[in-house]
């Protein structure tokens, strides 16, 4: 029986591109959306023409405690089985923090870091059943030393992100591997507001002066499911073209 991968926030970007290289490994997979149910069922339609492998498409918004525990129940109901989870869901709105308001810095924590929490809190207990598992989570290096004024809720949302994977991988050992990801730039829609004069700067910073693709990502997550990293666990792997600090 192939395992079975849930990844949140998978209708776009690096969610996207994780899906298909899940699909590509023979594994079952779950797309998960909030917004934008027609990009998630071309995905659902793509990975069906493409793999032979079984595809749900799930809407939840992984801030909601009842929806993500009907996510989970529907995912066991379909497939009988949960294997891995990736947390990918994950909302940005830069501004500066005196032009923000308490409702979006919250829903910026909602997404980000309670989703995270909701999600591997309820993945966690059948994969617990299941006698094991694998969490990876995915961060940021603005979670690590790459900050923006602008996203300051977004960096502290990831830094509880990368907080909370340590002490998952310390409540759920030796059971289950939780390891998280750390994306620098990536060529996504979250950064698709960019001007060319704005990413030639950044570039500048970058040891590869490029940014990632979003399968260079995905990539970097599937080997974290798989067996080939069967002793990594409470790692947190930046994957940023190596910064450039001089």
């Amino acid at each position: 029986m192939s395992k079975v991968v849930l990844v949140t926030g998978s209708n776009r970007g690096i969610g996207r591109s994780t899906i298909i290289e899940f699909a590509k490994a023979g594994l079952d997979v779950v797309i998960n959306y909030c917004h934008h149910k027609e990009e998630a069922y071309e995905l659902k339609e793509y990975v069906e023409s493409n793999y032979n492998v079984r595809c749900l498409v799930v809407k939840c918004d992984v801030s909601k405690e009842d929806e993500v525990i009907e996510m989970i129940n529907e995912i066991v109901d379909y497939f009988g089985s949960l294997d891995i989870l990736v947390n990918n869901a994950s909302v940005c709105k830069d501004s500066l923090l005196m032009d923000k308001d308490v409702d979006s810095f919250r829903r910026i924590l909602d997404v980000n870091l309670i989703g995270t929490y909701l999600c591997s809190k309820y993945a966690a207990k059948v994969m617990l059943d299941n006698g094991s598992g694998s969490i990876i989570n995915v961060s940021s290096t603005n979670a690590i030393d790459t900050y923006y004024p602008e996203s300051c809720d977004y960096d502290a949302s990831k830094a509880g992100v990368i907080s909370l994977t340590h002490n998952l991988a310390r409540e759920f050992s030796p059971y289950i591997r939780v390891n998280c990801v750390c994306p620098g730039w990536v060529n996504t829609d979250m950064n698709k507001e960019l001007s060319v004069e704005q990413v030639h700067e950044e570039e500048k910073n970058i040891l590869l002066r490029r940014f990632a693709d979003p399968e260079e990502i995905a990539k970097v997550i599937i080997f974290l499911a798989s067996n080939r990293s069967s002793y990594v666990n409470d790692s947190i792997i930046r994957v940023d073209g190596g910064k450039f600090n001089g």
